[in-house]
């Protein structure tokens, strides 16, 4: 084939999407007649685009090259920026470093261009690196600046997303918020070249995610699944874009579908070197089987994405609550509380945190991390958020014996889940509801919320919550667990090793007389009369 045609056919290629082919067709011409830089820089995308990274990193440095040599100064410093921040990104300081000392001795006697812009994007990395957020917001501002002043779309939507996700996830929402809508208007109106694209859709549903802007995540995730889609050979992108696909789909109640886009996305992103983005696979995937009860798959999955780097809570201490392991589980709640910094992350701790503390009977703790979670909602718009602090609030109220106090917060929480379409939550809100109707003595009401949340549970397959959850006749449920909550369970532990209740009040470091109320529920919920058969009980499911 004439090198001629093949280029023709790799440009078309190109536009067309088409990456397999595109890369095809101009590795043929290359390989008849070397490249000019522009057509390097579309191979080097496409190979990119394929997941081939390296080989993008390479087809950039021979663009350079050739650009270089024909004195393209500006054109050699945009390769090599391209090349400088991917050597960042994946942590290999020195070449970054080499590669970005090279930019600004292109730019040097250069008068104003919008390479000077492009030029402050690394900047906003090492910025953020230093934990200088006000001065990491300030020069994406800049960066967008100059691709505004220079109609440049690329660097305006990847400084523009950039200075959003910092304002945002720093407690600026509104404002962030603003400029990652802006930043999205350009993909809409397909103006942005076929890399910064798809980092701008994952930068804008990861920012959405961070600060729990529910909807917007739902919105910008199923325009990057229909673009993923739309690219037939598409690699780049796709991992995270399960991964943002398995999250929305868990909210949404799907657990089995977002199970096998969590397993997806962690084949395609193992190999790579987003290791962030691997580890988020892992956690999503270890979530699911918690909730679905495959607790030792579960075990295994937070395992993992702590070994790629992210802490797995607090996903690892419900787990543990799970397992009837209160006492670890809040050791460890207490832990990451006390190291976690930003608002954003410290609300879904204390959210987990609430829970776990008023399943070990630690109520005054679970009220200081309620009352926490609703300081910080305020001023947010997010319907999460506010649910979450809601349900929090008549999960409080209920323990602390003030079931009518509880019923409000909670009915609050209820209307803000099913706003969201997120049926679990809406059953453990439901949940509590029927719990504080049969303490206040409204016997069908409780009926009604109990047999809708478990309902939804069955629907979902949420065995744990199932587990917990006895039927309105009181026979315990099925699964070996007797409906027992975690600190039960551990009680019943104790009892099955011959303790009396004074020892194991002392062990467990509480009063006599809140042990003495376990064991007359544990009796209860499993129909036994005595400690020798609670015993037999606990053997029989394996439970000790």
């Amino acid at each position: 084939m004439e090198p001629d045609v093949a280029l023709e056919q790799g440009r078309a290629s190109y536009a067309a999407s088409a990456w397999r082919a595109a890369h095809e067709a101009l590795s043929r011409a290359d390989r008849e007649a070397p490249l000019e830089g522009p057509d390097l820089e579309l191979l080097a995308t496409a190979a990119y685009m394929l997941g081939r990274d390296d080989e993008w990193t390479a087809g950039l440095e021979r663009a350079y090259q050739v650009y270089l040599a024909a004195g393209e100064r500006l054109r050699a410093g945009r390769c090599a920026g391209w090349i400088g921040v991917n050597h960042m990104l994946r942590g290999e300081i020195g070449p970054a470093t080499g590669w970005l000392g090279r930019v600004q001795r292109l730019l040097e006697g250069e008068g104003d261009c919008v390479e000077r812009g492009w030029a402050l994007l690394p900047a906003v990395f090492q910025h953020l690196a230093e934990g200088n957020w006000e001065a990491a917001a300030a020069t994406a501002g800049e960066a967008a600046a100059y691709g505004q002043r220079f109609g440049e779309p690329d660097l305006f939507a990847l400084a523009a997303h950039s200075q959003g996700h910092i304002l945002a996830t720093s407690g600026h929402v509104t404002e962030g918020v603003a400029l990652l809508d802006e930043a999205m208007v350009a993909l809409t109106t397909n103006e942005l070249s076929p890399i910064v694209a798809g980092l701008v859709y994952c930068g804008v549903i990861l920012a959405c995610q961070e600060v729990y802007e529910v909807r917007r995540a739902q919105e910008w995730t199923a325009a990057l699944s229909r673009w993923c889609d739309g690219q037939s050979d598409l690699v780049a992108f796709t991992g995270r874009c399960l991964v943002h696909r398995a999250e929305i789909l868990q909210l949404a109640g799907d657990w089995n579908d977002a199970l096998v886009e969590a397993r997806r996305a962690g084949k395609r992103l193992a190999a790579g070197f987003n290791q962030a983005a691997a580890a988020e696979a892992s956690y999503r995937q270890a979530e699911l089987h918690r909730l679905r009860g495959e607790l030792a798959e579960a075990e295994r999955a937070y395992r993992d994405a702590s070994r790629r780097g992210r802490e797995p809570q607090p996903g690892l201490a419900l787990l543990r609550l799970s397992q009837g392991r209160g006492d670890a589980a809040a050791a460890t709640i207490h832990r990451v509380l006390g190291e976690a910094g930003g608002p954003f992350r410290r609300a879904g701790l204390l959210a987990a945190a609430v829970e776990i503390l008023l399943a070990v009977d630690d109520v005054g703790a679970a009220r200081d991390s309620c009352i926490e979670l609703e300081e910080l909602v305020q001023g947010y718009g997010s319907e999460l958020l506010h649910g979450m602090a809601r349900h929090a609030r008549g999960a409080v109220e209920l323990a602390a014996g003030d079931p009518a106090g509880a019923l409000a917060p909670l009915r609050q929480a209820l209307e803000r889940w099913q706003a969201l379409g997120a049926p679990y939550e809406e059953a453990r809100s439901r949940e509590l509801v029927g719990l504080a109707c049969r303490a206040l003595g409204d016997g069908d009401s409780a009926r009604l919320e109990l047999e809708a949340a478990r309902g939804i549970f069955a629907d979902l397959g949420a065995a744990v919550d199932l587990d917990r959850l006895a039927r309105p006749d009181g026979e315990p449920t099925s699964g070996g667990r007797g409906g027992l909550s975690p600190r039960e369970l551990e009680v019943l532990r104790l009892v099955a090793t011959g303790r009396t209740n004074r020892e194991i009040a002392d062990q467990l470091v509480v009063s006599a007389r809140t042990v003495d109320r376990h064991v007359s529920n544990i009796f209860a919920k499993l129909q036994v009369s005595s400690r020798a058969a609670a015993t037999a009980y606990a053997y029989e499911h394996q439970l000790v």
